[in-house]
């Protein structure tokens, strides 16, 4: 295996559940690989608040949060750049398994029309497994529709990391990954994943979605799906396997085309390293992507640009940036996110010193041409969440979530 993971970056997700499976104190010690398997996924859905949210802005430039409390999705937004918020409008009716975690947390995308579009992962009781659920609210965040399940596979398998985009014209797109192809062989150590990158499209803002299209084979098993909607339709970012173990990253349009690498790092690795990427669409038609890696040809966190293409094209030719290191290795720089409105592109990252973890940030006026000098935010004492930028014509903005010091939407000034 090549590259070296860093642990507190990286879980392998082909391995058990080490991050959730701590014994309890006073229980007896499970044997058997398979129960404690289980045992950690129970507790694991089991979380009644997880730190990991979801938020957005709108066009007035309100910011809005998903997150889980009490086992129930809900929903909230805030008119004074988080100073306060509203009170929470339960999405779920009922309480569900809702995962929250850093790579797999709840989506919000904020259509236009002020149409409030929300997907979550909904875990089901074999380990790992789950179902894609969306709703909508079309009387801005009064009141939800019935939640509906997106993957037309209802196999208990896992379909998980979704993400979600919205062109503000009625289209809404959802990926995730998907293991309704897998067998047997993948545990006996195929190359093949048999995972593979799916997509479930609406025409009419949500209110009924067409029949499931896969998009990749062969992705990595884990690392978050990232979205956006570009001028030629909703484009797809995911860690994907190339031959048969590197895991780079991909793009591909929802609406056909090629798999197309996006990035050179050559990181080989037997198992998912539980580290995806961002993507975001400018005003100019560029894309600006960011991600992790521990290749052989770089390791640490990265953005780069990649101007207007024709991604349907077979034979498209990326004109891309040279990747641009970010953070600080030495302080375990990682799980990057970008957000772009009209020139403006924001990115932001999560620092850990062996003691305090530190959110950051970087703003760029012109489309990704130049950059502010990194921002060191705000810092947490225990456990925090991975920073979720936000931005359009008036702030930037970073929510962050941290058990000890609570939500946070910090302001980011300009270069």
């Amino acid at each position: 295996m090549r590259g070296r993971i860093i642990p507190s970056l990286a879980l392998v997700c082909l391995l058990p559940l080490t991050a959730w499976a701590q014994q309890p104190a006073g229980q007896a010690p499970v044997e058997d690989a398979a129960a404690r398997r289980q045992q950690a996924w129970e507790a694991r859905l089991a979380e009644q608040n997880p730190l990991a949210v979801g938020a957005a802005l709108d066009a007035q430039g309100r910011v809005w949060l998903a997150r889980v409390q009490e086992r129930r999705l809900r929903v909230s937004h805030s008119a004074d750049g988080g100073g306060s918020f509203s009170a929470p409008v339960a999405v779920t009716p009922q309480p569900e398994a809702v995962t929250a975690d850093g790579e797999n947390r709840p989506k919000l995308a904020i259509g236009a029309d002020g149409t409030v579009h929300v997907s979550w992962t909904q875990g089901l009781a074999k380990p790992m497994s789950a179902h894609i659920r969306y709703a909508r609210s079309t009387d801005g965040g009064k009141t939800f529709s019935i939640p509906m399940i997106l993957n037309d596979d209802r196999q208990i398998v896992s379909h998980r990391f979704d993400a979600l985009a919205v062109d503000g014209k009625g289209g809404v797109a959802v990926t995730w990954l998907d293991a309704r192809s897998r067998s047997g062989r993948t545990a006996n150590k195929s190359p093949q994943t048999d995972v593979g990158l799916y997509a479930a499209r609406s025409a009419d803002g949500g209110a009924t979605f067409g029949p499931n299209r896969r998009v990749a084979e062969h992705s990595c098993q884990c690392c978050r799906t990232a979205l956006a909607w570009s001028a030629q339709g909703p484009l797809a970012f995911w860690r994907h396997v190339f031959g048969r173990n590197i895991r780079d990253f991909a793009i591909a349009a929802l609406d056909g085309g090629p798999v197309l690498r996006v990035t050179d790092d050559e990181w080989e690795i037997d198992g998912c390293p539980h580290h995806g990427g961002g993507i975001a669409a400018d005003g100019r038609g560029n894309l600006h992507i960011v991600w992790f890696t521990n290749g052989e040809k770089r390791k640490g966190i990265y953005y780069r640009r990649i101007a207007q293409t024709d991604f349907s094209k077979t034979d498209a030719r990326l004109d891309m940036s040279a990747p641009l290191a970010l953070g600080d290795a030495a302080r375990q720089a990682g799980h990057p996110a970008v957000a772009a409105s009209g020139d403006r592109v924001l990115l932001a990252w999560r620092e850990f010193d062996g003691r305090r973890f530190s959110v950051w940030a970087m703003l760029s006026q012109d489309a990704g041409a130049n950059w502010g000098a990194p921002q060191k935010l705000a810092e947490a004492a225990q456990q925090a969440d991975y920073a979720l930028p936000l931005v359009d014509a008036r702030q930037a903005l970073v929510v962050w979530n941290a058990a000890a010091e609570g939500l946070r939407v910090l302001a980011v000034a300009k270069p």
